[in-house]
């Protein structure tokens, strides 16, 4: 299996469809009824306040978070759930995990492996998973790696690498499983100023070759650069959603030109 056929999905896979999501902690919303769509190839940049459930939108997707009602499926299927019925029934660990390798998440940490070279954290799911032998997914985690701007960092372990450096592993480590959407969660936000770019053009990369991508940020400049829609997010609600020049320039919902105004000052 080639570089190429793994790292990037043709355009009839990556549908996201969130239909009526809710989830609270502890008995407070943070999710409250969201509705969702993500067509196949799409990106988009998910906005809001801190508090206002982006992250935790994001980890429904891949069932890190389960939900207290409602559903997400990938391609027409549930990740962590079965329906029997008109009841979904949450899946056995083994098979969440399965289902989980087409979903791949940027976390804002890194979570590398801090034992592992950057070839090794690259190349670690595709052999643990069984989608590759350990020969061919190292051969794939150069591939990767080079993609990224790594390549002459395959033998660097983590602690020899700056956060941008860091994070565009993690890129790698995340496009390693072929997935069909990539969810990142502020994947800029960690890292000192001057290394926020070189970590946004590796995404910029990734936004042109067709990969569906649900980005939550505080980039806004970049979101109205890559995305094809934004969505705006408040109080675990989804308030306002549409092209960048729009909400970013126009935007009508009264709580998204409050947010609009703060950050762009």
């Amino acid at each position: 299996m080639s570089i190429a056929t793994l790292a990037a999905q043709p355009a009839t896979q990556g549908l996201v469809e969130i239909h009526n999501v809710h989830k609270s902690y502890g008995g407070v919303p943070v999710l409250a009824g969201i509705d969702l769509t993500v067509q196949p190839g799409e990106v988009v940049a998910i906005l809001g306040p801190s508090g206002s459930g982006k992250s935790t939108l994001l980890r429904t997707i891949n069932h890190l978070e389960s939900v207290d009602r409602g559903s997400v499926t990938l391609d027409g299927r549930l990740i962590g759930y079965e329906r029997r019925g008109d009841r979904l029934y949450e899946l056995r660990e083994r098979e969440i995990l399965k289902r989980r390798t087409q979903v791949g998440l940027v976390f804002q940490n890194f979570n590398l492996f801090p034992h592992l070279t950057a070839l090794e954290n690259v190349t670690e799911a595709p052999v643990a998973t069984g989608l590759l032998d350990k020969d061919a997914a190292r051969e794939l985690a150069r591939g990767l790696l080079d993609r990224v701007g790594l390549g002459d960092r395959a033998d660097h372990y983590p602690r020899q690498l700056s956060g941008g450096q860091q994070q565009r592993v993690a890129i790698a480590r995340a496009l390693a499983l072929s997935p069909r959407v990539l969810l990142f969660d502020e994947p800029t936000s960690a890292l000192d100023p001057e290394l926020v770019g070189e970590v946004l053009d590796v995404i910029r990369d990734l936004a042109r070759s067709g990969t569906t991508l649900i980005i939550v940020t505080h980039e806004i400049g970049f979101a109205r650069e890559v995305a094809d829609r934004i969505v705006f997010v408040d109080a675990g609600r989804i308030l306002e959603e549409g092209p960048p020049d729009r909400v970013l320039v126009t935007p009508e919902h009264p709580r998204t030109r409050e947010f609009l105004a703060k950050v762009l000052a």
